[in-house]
């Protein structure tokens, strides 16, 4: 299930991902991918400023500490081009006045390492959002048999009855609803819903797993499934 935010031409947002560390680059870019977004990386501050003028982000992702010239500086440099530009900071520091020298340098959200790649996601779609770069058509409910999550109110039903879920237990069953009939494994769903290197601690998903049964499938036909040695599904009841 893709996401419905595009720009207002319709074509799908661009967004820039700037971190030294290949692995996470990677990983966000897959991530960013998956809502059908046009993404491209770079690896330091003077190759960021270069692929952002060549190819004109409607947002960036970027991290503070990078190789070459700092992402305040990168952060700078790109609002010359472009001064409305919306960006989400990446960062291993974790005090206040990081955060704060950050947010006034015009950067317009800020993530802590580790994150979930789907906080990431989240935070972009809210950023382009609020600055009117891209726009929701109608549409931003996923739908699984009788199951239902609207992604901008955040409510779920099931056969119309409302579901109260958390906020780790709503992001793990869109993550579950995006992805429909598809065997997801633990590693995955850590991946995703919980940070990017968790550090492997798999029965918290069996956990939360239990938590949405008791939720969603209680006194109804199941829709989660558990596959043996693979991971979980979840599909329509029947």
């Amino acid at each position: 299930m893709k996401s419905e935010l595009r720009r207002p031409d319709g074509r799908p947002v661009r967004v820039l991902v700037v971190d030294d560390e290949a692995t996470l680059a990677e990983l966000v870019s897959m991530a960013l991918r998956l809502e059908g977004w046009d993404v491209r990386s770079a690896q330091d501050g003077l190759a960021a400023v270069r692929t952002a003028r060549e190819f004109r982000p409607d947002a960036v992702v970027l991290d503070v500490m990078l190789p070459d010239i700092d992402g305040l500086e990168v952060l700078r440099r790109m609002r010359a081009d472009s001064p409305a530009l919306p960006v989400l900071f990446l960062t291993a520091k974790d005090a206040v006045e990081d955060r704060i020298a950050g947010l006034t340098a015009g950067g317009d959200d800020y993530v802590t390492k580790p994150f979930s790649l789907e906080e990431v996601t989240l935070r972009l779609r809210a950023l382009m959002r609020r600055t009117g770069i891209a726009e929701a058509t109608a549409g931003a409910t996923v739908v699984v048999g009788d199951l239902s999550l609207d992604e901008d109110s955040r409510e779920v039903h099931r056969a119309g009855e409302p579901v109260d879920l958390t906020a780790t237990e709503f992001e793990l069953l869109r993550y579950l609803m995006r992805n429909p009939r598809r065997v997801l494994s633990k590693a995955q769903i850590l991946d995703r819903v919980w940070n990017y290197d968790f550090g492997g601690q798999a029965n918290i998903v069996e956990l939360y797993i239990s938590y949405l049964r008791k939720k969603i499938d209680a006194g109804r036909a199941p829709m989660i499934h558990t596959m043996r040695g693979a991971g979980y599904v979840l599909k329509p009841a029947g």
